[in-house]
């Protein structure tokens, strides 16, 4: 591997990210208190994944629950001790601005749901984090950072692999130069979607495989590339004889093309299973298969004619936690933070180009 050994991939760029992948808090004498989410939405995600990841965070507590399903309230408010006077219905929501214990807002709810509980929890004198995508459109991302902004709040949303330390280790090898200069990305992202989840009701979800997984794609080409994107073309691909895509699209491959002349091909799917994402360059590539997953990253450089497998150390934090501790860090001591409402609305303006693009079959100028 020339100047670029096993080493160096694994020690001398990644002194810098450890501290990337858990932040400190700034100054010795920093305030050290954690802040309290709500949960708002116990579905699967947020039950299986982002609430056992509390007891991990430094800076983060989960303090309150909010759900339509009173036995869900019931089941989750007794196994992480939630006092029912911090368990709220939808009808019962905008009282959060009543609880002092709740600094953070947690959206994990359908697409189509995200802006106005967001929103709503601004105008409660809440900062928040929402899930991906932002918002089912533009205007309605535009609209939360606004609210946000109007309440003097911070508004987050949930890229957790911004906080993944292979992501993390990637990003930096084609910034350091491993791979030479960048030419070709390629991501694909996909899984066999079952019939009946909400994801294929459009008026849930807001379109489909590309505001679901697909924006792992689009987001993974943003940000190992380094830039924004300047031009895009789309197609799409659905069997309409497939009952579960009555109103959403199954696959959009899509390209996008940057100021430096680097191309990206990357694929979103609900009929096929991908999680990969490769970056070469004019010295080798770095690659990761899977990619974007919960777990069991893996990830492989080539340089010299030489492919190798890199292997990480387990992190003190996982992707979840270091992402829920993330935005209690940025209000607790100011620093930036790394997935604002601006980074999805980026994702959000370019899904609508990818969509007009497949639609009218011609290539999207973004500048």
């Amino acid at each position: 591997m020339g100047d670029w050994n096993r080493r160096t991939v694994l020690t001398g760029i990644g002194a810098g990210l450890a501290s990337a992948t858990v932040p400190a808090m700034a100054g010795a004498g920093a305030p050290r208190r954690k802040l309290g989410y709500a949960v708002v939405g116990l579905g699967s995600y947020a039950t299986n994944q982002i609430m056992p990841q509390f007891k991990n965070c430094d800076h983060a507590q989960l303090v309150a629950l909010v759900s339509g399903t009173p036995g869900k309230l019931e089941r989750y408010g007794a196994e992480y001790g939630i006092p029912k006077t911090h368990r709220y219905s939808y009808a019962t929501y905008d009282t959060i601005r009543n609880n002092p214990d709740i600094d953070v807002v947690y959206v994990v709810l359908p697409n189509s749901m995200h802006a106005e509980y967001s929103i709503r929890a601004s105008q409660a004198g809440k900062h928040v984090m929402c899930e991906k995508p932002m918002a089912t459109t533009a205007a309605e991302a535009e609209a939360m950072i606004a609210a946000a902004r109007k309440a003097n709040r911070k508004l987050m949303i949930g890229y957790r692999c911004h906080f993944e330390q292979h992501n993390l280790r990637a990003i930096e090898l084609v910034k350091s130069g491993f791979v030479g200069r960048p030419t070709l990305i390629t991501a694909e992202h996909g899984f066999y979607a079952p019939a009946g989840i909400w994801r294929l009701d459009k008026a849930m979800s807001g379109g489909g495989s590309l505001m679901d997984i697909g924006i792992y794609s689009l987001n993974a080409a943003r940000y190992l590339a380094g830039e924004e994107p300047v031009e895009l073309v789309a197609t799409e691909w659905t069997d309409k004889s497939d009952p579960r895509f009555k109103n959403t699209e199954d696959r959009i491959d899509f390209q996008l093309r940057f100021p430096s002349g680097l191309i990206a091909n990357c694929v979103s799917s609900y009929s096929s299973g991908h999680n990969a994402f490769r970056v070469t360059g004019t010295k080798g590539w770095v690659g990761m298969e899977p990619a974007t997953s919960y777990e069991g990253h893996q990830m492989w450089t080539r340089a010299d004619g030489k492919t190798e497998q890199v292997t990480l150390p387990p992190p003190r934090k996982n992707q979840f936690a270091a992402q829920l501790d993330h935005l209690p860090e940025s209000v607790l001591t100011g620093i930036p933070l790394r997935a604002s409402g601006e980074e999805g609305l980026r994702d959000m303006r370019l899904i609508e180009a990818i969509y007009r693009s497949a639609r009218e079959r011609r290539a999207v100028s973004l500048v």
